[in-house]
């Protein structure tokens, strides 16, 4: 059976408005210990309840602002910004180059969480002033405190909750990091159709590398680094249910859309790759991306790749 993050089962909320439901305690043990963990059910049965024996929403949301604190900080320690960056910057050339229009561009950050990686551009200005940037989380304190740490920052950025995909200003490109391996089965299609049928023009999401290592690395990092049992056991469930190269292709090959995978498995050292992309553009913009890239630009695959490696 495959494994369940806790984060994913403690709260709820119906996915259009954002509107939180209660959640039973009782529900989510049962679900964990259904899947064989029985670890992390301990680790549910540990969480205040009220007299009827649902969570406590005050007592889930400070535990997941905490164990988000400390993910924010291991994506300082990886550089994930400069990661990021390091497409995000060609995929706006490439936009800017062919829309003939001087914007302003609109990326916007599906399942922000904290909003690290937007208040990390927001204070490097590593896009530029003409990229508008927005948060967006259908997880009301975790989106509430993103937009708190943007104000005591002073930066120029902003944060919504709710549905990233019904926002009433359309996105140039979405993004996300860590988000993928939360959609299972024919979701995960789903997430990519809606960007293709949306205005964007392309779409960057990183996520866990499926490989061996995965697991045992996560396991070693989120031990050493993460204080709660919840960071600690999500971290290395995480890993487990990264997707395949096969199914990432698969999934983003939307209509209207070329997939491609930046450093796929045959490419990356498994050693030093923890995070890598799904990116997704219009057809059009795959050429310019690929100029603006340079030589950066081998490391970028299309699903033909993936014939050739089972050929």
């Amino acid at each position: 059976m495959h494994q369940l993050e806790i984060s994913d089962l403690i709260t709820a909320v119906e996915p259009r408005s954002g509107r939180r439901l209660p959640v039973r305690r009782a529900e989510v043990i049962q679900q964990l210990l259904e899947s064989g963990d029985e670890r992390a059910a301990r680790i549910v049965a540990e969480l205040p309840t009220d007299q009827d024996g649902v969570l406590d929403p005050h007592a889930v949301d400070r535990l997941l602002i905490s164990v988000h604190t400390e993910l924010q900080r291991l994506s300082e320690e990886l550089r994930i910004g400069e990661r990021l960056v390091h497409l995000l910057g060609p995929l706006f050339t490439a936009i800017r180059s062919t829309t003939g229009q001087p914007g302003p561009y609109r990326l916007v950050d599906v399942g922000c969480g904290l909003g690290y990686l937007i208040r990390w551009l927001a204070a490097t200005n590593a896009l530029g002033a003409d990229v508008e940037l927005v948060g967006v989380d259908l997880d009301a304190a975790l989106v509430g405190e993103a937009d708190r740490l943007a104000r005591a920052e002073g930066l120029d950025c902003r944060f919504v909750h709710g549905n990233a995909f019904d926002l009433p200003e359309a996105a140039t490109l979405y993004v996300s990091t860590g988000v993928l391996h939360h959609f299972r089965g024919p979701a995960l299609a789903e997430f990519f159709q809606a960007q293709a049928a949306s205005p964007a023009h392309a779409f960057c999401h990183f996520d866990i590398a499926a490989t061996r290592l995965a697991p045992i690395g996560a396991r070693v990092f989120h031990h050493a680094r993460m204080r709660h049992p919840l960071g600690r056991h999500d971290g290395v469930v995480s890993a487990r249910r990264a997707h395949s190269d096969e199914t990432l292709l698969r999934a983003a090959a939307a209509p209207g859309i070329r997939p491609l995978l930046y450093e796929p498995r045959g490419l990356a050292n498994p050693f030093c790759t923890t995070l890598r992309p799904v990116i997704g553009v219009r057809p059009h913009l795959e050429a310019p991306l690929r100029l603006a890239l340079g030589r950066a630009a081998r490391r970028l695959v299309g699903p033909e790749h993936l014939a050739e490696a089972t050929g």
